[in-house]
């Protein structure tokens, strides 16, 4: 029976990650979990074989011994002697998530640690929220970080934040055109363009698809951030020199994963499903939808490809230097 849940286990999955645990401990309890599920199966029955027995002759008032065949099981399978039959099991872990950051973290089993690799590979955006805590400023600019000042945040208004946030979305748009190598003079490109699909090819510094505040009621504010490659600290960052333009200071309480490609929040399993049948039933469930997004990026991946400008070549600029449109301090690029 092991044998057969295994091989409904390789794939891609999604865990909720809750904000102190650390990725590799998440990930040792999953595989914990899995392979406590699959030796907790029952085993099959030994095999039989036959065995001459010693034994006194039927009948016999004389003490005559005889051999007798005898079908006696097999204790080599046995789990007592042979010990657990699974005692590894490949498990990888995609886009990471810190320490101090929750929310979606995505996992492979056997052979989907290759899927994890390819959704790398497909330079997928990621959707996050995170709060901000105006009037002061950390060393780690978290909001439990070694204070450094303290500030004001009376002039700071809802329209000044969500101006700011519209320079910072039209400054990384320009820069996801710059990284993503497309020549811009063709029709195919532009379509992209507006479609809101195109893609570095490579890997770049962070780059936000969008930005937006979500709750405004200061000192707090949350925002709403659709990037890729990004770090948890970067966007930490953000905060931190979002509230230097608006003349404050600002620090991040709260960095929350809600969605990493396509996998969101409702796909995240808890803690608490974090056993063998939840696993496989969750690989199952995204199996065929992981497989159309692959497929359907990787056509999108080689389209792009064909739009390359025929003499393009990368720019010579610092890669924080096309985001210095809105902050001197190019929090942008990490």
């Amino acid at each position: 029976m092991g044998s057969a849940v295994l091989a409904r286990l390789h794939g891609l999955f999604a865990a909720y990650k809750p904000p102190g645990l650390n990725w590799k401990h998440l990930r040792d309890t999953v595989e914990l979990q899995l392979l406590k599920g699959l030796n907790a199966g029952k085993p099959p029955a030994p095999e039989q074989r036959v065995r001459f027995l010693v034994g006194p002759v039927e009948g016999s008032e004389e003490k005559e011994l005889t051999l007798t065949a005898t079908s006696v099981p097999t204790l080599t399978n046995h789990p007592l002697v042979r010990g657990p039959a699974f005692t590894s099991l490949k498990v990888g872990v995609g886009h990471r998530l810190d320490v101090q950051a929750s929310g979606v973290l995505v996992l492979g089993v056997g052979h989907g640690c290759s899927l994890l690799t390819d959704m790398y590979n497909a330079h997928l955006t990621k959707d996050y929220t995170v709060r901000g805590l105006l009037g002061k400023a950390t060393d780690d600019f978290c909001e439990d970080g070694r204070l450094v000042e303290k500030t004001t945040y009376d002039h700071v208004t809802r329209e000044k934040l969500d101006r700011i946030l519209a320079l910072i979305q039209g400054s990384h748009q320009k820069a996801l055109v710059t990284y993503s190598n497309l020549d811009l003079q063709t029709q195919e490109a532009y379509e992209m363009a507006v479609r809101g699909s195109i893609r570095p090819m490579n890997k770049s510094p962070m780059l936000i698809t969008g930005i937006r505040c979500l709750h405004f009621a200061p000192p707090e504010f949350l925002l709403e951030v659709q990037c890729m490659h990004e770090t948890q600290k970067q966007l930490r960052r953000l905060v931190h020199e979002i509230g230097l333009e608006l003349k404050t200071t600002a620090v991040c309480s709260q960095v929350r994963r809600t969605r990493d490609g396509f996998f969101t929040l409702d796909d995240a399993l808890l803690r608490t499903h974090w056993d063998l049948y939840s696993i496989q039933d969750a690989i199952q469930a995204a199996a065929p939808r992981v497989a159309a997004e692959l497929e359907k990026n990787l056509r999108l991946g080689l389209g792009t490809q064909q739009l390359h400008g025929p003499g393009w070549q990368w720019d010579n600029e610092e890669p924080g230097s096309a985001l210095k449109g809105w902050t001197a301090g190019g929090a942008a690029g990490g």
